[in-house]
C-alpha cells in the first residue's frame, strides 16, 4: 500500500514513490508516448500522486507527454507535478541558468507544455554561479505570489549555498526552498555528511534521484564490463569507470545476498534502503517498461530489518572526513562533562 508524507514543513502530502519521467519521449534510451501512458497509468493505480519532470528532459517532450497524459485522465488536482529550470532551452546566450529573465520565460513554457495553470513544485535544477541568490529567489517568490507556482525547491545544491538561500528567504520574507532533490543511493552517500543533517534541521523535504545508480544496483550491469551501447548507464556523467572498484563490488555482493534472503529483487532492496533512511521523503523512480515499474513498486509495503540494514551500511559506508572525525562524539564531552586527557596535559586539540 502506498504511503504519503508531508513535503518538509509544508502541508502538502506526496507519495513515497515518485514517478520520474526523464525517459518520456527520450529517443535514445527512453520510451514513446504509448509506453509512457502505460507506465503513467500503472503508477496512478499504485497510488502515486507525485510526478517529477524537467523542462530540459527530451528537449521539452517529457513535459508535453506528461501534460497530455494528465489531460487524458482528468485528475490534475489530485497530482503533485514537479518540474525544473536551469538547462539550456535554446541557442541564445540567455537561454539557460536562473536569471529572472530565464525563469520567467521558462515557467510559461513549462505551464504550456504541461497544459496546466500552476506547477506544484518548481525546482532549480543545478548550481548557477552567475546569478545571485537574491535575484533567483525574488523571481521565484513572484511566481508563488502570482499563483503560477505553489512551492519551490532546489536540486544538486551545496549545503552552504542552500543554508544561505534559506537565510535570505527568512530575512527578506521571500518564498523559501521547501525541498531538495539530491542524488543518493548505496554507492553515492555523500549527502549524509552535511546535506541531510541540514535538511533535517531546516525541515526540508528530500526527494532522492538516482536511487539505483542508473541501474547498476538492479544487478543488470557488471561493473567490470562495459555497459551496453545505448543504455542509460553508458551515457552517465561522470564516467561509469568510477564504479569499477572493490567498494562497489562489495556493495553488489551484499545487495545480492540480502535480496536472496528476502526473496526480493536487487532493485527493490536498493530502493527500500533509500526509503528506510531518516529524512528521505520520496524516491524518484523511472521505468522503460511496465514490468520494470512493477518490479520497482515491490519496494513498498515492507521494511528492511536492522540486521539487513547493518549489512548494507557496512558494505557501503565510507570513511568519515574532517570535521566529523573529530567532532562526531564531542557531544559526549558536553553531556557528561568529561575532560579529554589532552586537555589535562595542556596539549592543543
Amino acid at each position: 500500500m502506498m504511503k504519503y508524507l508531508r513535503l518538509g514543513r509544508t502541508g502538502l502530502k506526496v507519495s513515497r514513490f515518485c514517478l520520474g519521467t526523464m525517459t518520456f519521449g527520450n529517443t535514445e534510451w527512453g520510451i514513446d508516448q504509448d509506453q509512457s501512458r502505460q507506465i503513467y497509468r500503472l503508477s496512478l493505480e499504485a497510488g502515486v500522486n507525485f510526478i517529477d519532470t524537467a523542462n530540459s528532459y527530451a528537449d521539452g517532450r517529457s513535459e508535453e507527454i506528461l501534460g497530455q497524459l494528465v489531460k487524458e485522465t482528468g485528475n490534475r488536482d489530485q497530482l503533485v507535478l514537479a518540474t525544473k529550470v536551469f538547462n539550456p532551452m535554446g541557442t541564445d546566450i540567455n537561454d539557460s541558468g536562473t536569471s529572472r529573465r530565464h525563469i520567467m520565460k521558462e515557467v510559461e513554457n513549462s505551464l504550456r507544455r504541461l497544459q496546466t495553470d500552476y506547477i506544484d513544485l518548481y525546482q532549480i535544477h543545478h548550481v548557477d554561479r552567475e546569478t545571485t541568490t537574491e535575484e533567483r529567489l525574488y523571481a521565484l517568490d513572484d511566481l508563488v505570489r502570482q499563483g503560477k507556482v505553489r512551492y519551490i525547491g532546489v536540486s544538486n545544491e551545496y549545503a552552504w549555498r542552500l543554508c544561505d538561500a534559506l537565510w535570505i528567504s527568512e530575512a527578506k520574507n521571500l518564498a523559501r526552498y521547501e525541498s531538495l532533490q539530491p542524488q543518493y543511493n548505496l554507492i553515492v552517500r555523500d549527502i549524509e555528511e552535511e546535506i541531510l543533517p541540514l535538511c533535517h534541521e531546516k525541515e526540508l523535504g528530500v526527494i532522492v534521484w538516482g536511487p539505483m545508480a542508473a541501474g547498476l544496483l538492479s544487478g543488470k550491469y557488471d561493473p567490470d564490463q562495459p555497459p551496453p551501447a545505448g543504455s542509460r548507464f553508458a551515457n552517465m556523467s561522470p564516467s561509469p569507470d568510477q564504479y569499477a572498484n572493490d567498494r562497489v563490488r562489495a556493495i553488489l555482493r551484499t545487495l545480492r545476498q540480502v535480496s536472496e534472503d528476502l526473496d526480493q529483487s536487487m532493485a527493490a532492496v536498493a530502493l527500500r534502503w533509500v526509503l528506510d533512511q531518516p529524512t528521505v521523503t520520496s524516491v524518484i523512480v523511472g521505468a522503460t517498461s511496465s514490468q520494470q515499474l512493477e518490479s520497482n513498486l515491490n519496494c513498498l509495503g515492507w521494511r528492511l530489518s536492522e540486521d539487513h540494514l547493518q549489512q548494507l551500511d557496512q558494505a557501503s559506508g565510507q570513511p568519515a572526513r574532517y570535521p566529523h572525525t573529530m567532532e562526531d562524539n564531542i557531544h559526549l564531552r558536553r553531556a557528561d562533562a568529561v575532560r579529554m586527557p589532552s586537555l589535562n596535559t595542556g596539549e592543543n586539540s
